[in-house]
Order: structure tokens, then C-alpha cells, then sequence
């Protein structure tokens, strides 16, 4: 598996594991989450995409972006296809060392406070709850992790 910036080839990739990624939330949350709504066009042109390439299929996307004090990894996706081989936790770790590398001490993400996988997969790897609230029409649990020295 390598994992390398995404380039505007990737969209049809991106856009449909993400939706495949996220379509078991809609009934549970009642309308389809953020990242299925997201401008993934803008996030290549910015620079912000990254993609899990195993093989010759694309196995995973992650989004960050550049805060003024820490590093958001505003989505993590996995193709559903691609579950329980390490592609999951291979971007988490790449975005953590993303961040190093550009100067940040803290990364952060929020989920949505029904994706239960979530509340108790972060905790276990690191992550510290900050806060819950809604923003932008969601009920969000917001996380951070604290990157060393």
C-alpha cells in the first residue's frame, strides 16, 4: 500500500468510497453526513486530498487541512471493500506524521455523536474528546491528539 496526494483522475475513485464509506450513517443520522456532501474537486486543487493505493485500486481517502495551530483530518474514508487490512489505521498514522512534518503539534477531527465506531475507536488510539455540539446542521464530537515535542 503507498500513500500519495490525489490528483483529479482519482475523483470517481474518491467520491464513490466515500459514499460507500458513509452510507451505512444515513439512517442512522437521518440525512447523509458532511463528508458525503464534501467538494472533493476543491480538496485535490488544494492539495488537501490524499489516497490509499493498494495495488492498482484506490483503497482509501483522507482529507487534511491546514488550521492556524493544527492540522484537521477533516475525513478518513475506507472502501468497504478494504476493511480489517490496516488501511484505516495506515492513514491515521500518515496524518499524525503529516502533521509533524509540517510544523504542528496537534492534529484534530470531529464524528458525527451517532457514529458510535468512532467514539470508541479514537479514545482507544489516542484521542482526547474536547467537546460536543452542533455545527453546520450536525451533532459533532470534536477530538484532539497531541503530537509529542
Amino acid at each position: 500500500m503507498i500513500i500519495r496526494p490525489a490528483n483529479v483522475a482519482d475523483l470517481p475513485a474518491i467520491e464513490r468510497i466515500v459514499s460507500d464509506a458513509y452510507r451505512v450513517y444515513v439512517e442512522r443520522i437521518g440525512k447523509p453526513p458532511g463528508p458525503m456532501l464534501d467538494d472533493y474537486s476543491a480538496h485535490v486543487r488544494n492539495h488537501a486530498a490524499w489516497v490509499a493505493e493498494v495495488g492498482d485500486q484506490l483503497a482509501g481517502v483522507l482529507i487534511l487541512i491546514d488550521e492556524t495551530d493544527h492540522l484537521l483530518l477533516d475525513n478518513v474514508a475506507v472502501d468497504p471493500s478494504h476493511h480489517g487490512r490496516g488501511i484505516g489505521r495506515a492513514l491515521l498514522n500518515f496524518a499524525e506524521q503529516e502533521a509533524v512534518r509540517r510544523g504542528y503539534r496537534e492534529i484534530t477531527l470531529y464524528t458525527h455523536e451517532k457514529m458510535s465506531e468512532n467514539l470508541a475507536m479514537y479514545p482507544a488510539l489516542g484521542w482526547v474528546e474536547t467537546e460536543r455540539r452542533e455545527q453546520n446542521g450536525y451533532q459533532r464530537v470534536f477530538f484532539r491528539k497531541s503530537l509529542g515535542d
